[in-house]
């Protein structure tokens, strides 16, 4: 049974950091693609940044520069790094696993 969490998100002022991660059991996460989602209030599911098995990255234009996702093989986990934080970067942010399984979501508040 493949599961993932996710765990980091919470309250940030603007400008600040979080690192947000995703803990897989049930599946190697270095494997196939990772990737990295987010949905705001009212907006549709977006790409945030994605991980190949082989580590090539890519960034939505909206975050490049700021976020940066990366994976520890030994503890199957991935991880976004978020850094210079917007308000518009509020949302529940989700990992997927190959695009098939999907985390329970962390919440991400940019707030002052």
């Amino acid at each position: 049974q493949v599961q993932l969490v996710e765990s980091g998100g919470g309250l940030v002022q603007p400008g600040g950091s979080l690192r947000l991660s995703c803990a897989a059991s049930g599946v190697i996460l270095s494997s196939n693609l990772m990737g990295w989602y987010r949905q705001a209030p009212g907006k549709q599911r977006e790409l945030v940044a994605s991980l190949t098995s082989g580590g090539r990255t890519n960034y939505a234009d909206s975050v490049k520069g700021r976020f940066t996702v990366s994976r520890d093989n030994a503890k199957n986990t991935v991880y976004l790094t978020m850094n210079s934080l917007k308000h518009e970067d509020t949302a529940v942010y989700y990992c997927s696993y190959s695009g098939t399984y999907w985390g329970q979501g962390t919440q991400v508040t940019v707030s002052s």
